[in-house]
């Protein structure tokens, strides 16, 4: 029976279109195995993740912290996304110690929005607060600056530039710029997985109640911070559901994950696959923030446009809009992804010893 599935996710899309594009391309990961000849070492790029906590989240952590090219710098948590924050950052600090990582400075930020009162779906964050359904421990303590803080921090006291990817709502890197805007100096590149340029959103086909056929959750909670993200002249690479709809989840994928765990980290994404794979099969879950983070290592994984966006800020059918205008910031935007290229990396960075 085709159903709706309100696990673990910020996106939910009508299953029966997903269960199409299931059928169609969940044949192709069966014969994939781990290729560390993909990856090409590298001095190790500096980067502060800014998550919410979701179940593609979690996965997009246990990939930065597993990359041999990746210096994790610290783990934001927004308060306004999926997961509250002492049950995100509780979460996000059990993966820093599975994946041997415990000095990554973990916190959490505001948990509301700089404008409005969008909100993820309760269950949703129930969800995430129970870190989508696996046991995580640890015994490290958050950091004592919140999260624009923490951000703050680490930008002025480096040496070299630093990236950010950030997959939730984009309030703390806005608090941050707001208070600190002298730091746009000393960011690289911010990879936003966010937006819908060209295709529907997810926030009105979500079986929740809102008429909006525009916008995509994470630019949706708090569009005010989106635009001023956008329009810090920092350069940024957006991830959108352009890009995302190309890589679904599969069961596919899942045997093959369960052929290829050689690592804790390859354990503990097996471990989250499994404890929801009714999502999986209901063909709603997608490879949203993982592709953001495989994008900022290697961006042969997507095809790129330039252009001018801006934000809907308005309350509306259209707010968290994200759309072409002239006058918009000048952003990158992946419109495509290479599915197979993309699991062959995932794949290989789960399982990769150092």
């Amino acid at each position: 029976m085709i159903r709706y599935s309100f696990k673990t996710s910020r996106y939910l899309a009508l299953a029966i279109v997903f269960s199409t594009t299931l059928l169609v391309t969940g044949c192709g990961s069966q014969s994939l195995t781990p290729d560390p000849s993909l990856i090409q070492i590298q001095t190790p790029k500096p980067v502060i993740v800014d998550v919410d906590m979701g179940l593609d989240d979690m996965l997009a952590i246990l990939y930065l912290t597993s990359h041999p090219n990746v210096d994790v710098r610290a783990i934001t948590v927004a308060g306004t996304g999926l997961a509250h924050c002492d049950a995100g950052v509780s979460n996000a600090l059990g993966l820093v110690e599975l994946s041997d990582q415990k000095d990554v400075p973990v916190t959490c930020g505001r948990e509301t929005p700089l404008d409005g009162n969008h909100v993820f779906p309760t269950d949703w964050r129930r969800d995430a607060d129970d870190a989508s359904g696996v046991a995580l421990s640890h015994t490290g303590k958050p950091s004592p600056l919140s999260a624009p803080e923490l951000i703050v921090n680490i930008l002025q006291s480096a040496n070299d530039r630093i990236s950010i990817v950030a997959v939730g709502p984009l309030t703390n890197i806005a608090e941050a710029l707001q208070t600190t805007p002298e730091i746009d100096s000393k960011i690289e590149v911010i990879y936003i997985m966010g937006g819908a340029v060209k295709t529907d959103g997810n926030v009105g086909n979500s079986g929740v109640g809102i008429q909006n056929e525009y916008a995509e959750w994470n630019i949706y909670i708090d569009p005010v911070a989106a635009n001023i993200v956008f329009n810090s002249g920092i350069p940024i690479i957006l991830i959108p559901l352009d890009a995302t709809d190309d890589v679904p989840v599969t069961r596919s994928f899942y045997k093959t994950l369960d052929k290829n765990r050689n690592t804790p980290s390859a354990r503990m994404a097996y471990e989250l696959l499994t404890a929801n794979l009714d999502f999986i099969d209901s063909g709603g879950l997608q490879f949203w923030d993982p592709l953001a983070a495989t994008v900022f290592t290697d961006q042969s994984v997507a095809s790129f446009e330039e252009m001018q966006l801006v934000v809907v800020e308005n309350e509306g059918s259209e707010s968290g809009r994200t759309k072409p205008d002239s006058n918009g910031a000048r952003i990158k935007v992946a419109m495509s992804a290479d599915r197979n290229k993309f699991e062959s990396v995932f794949l290989t960075i789960l399982n990769w010893k150092n």
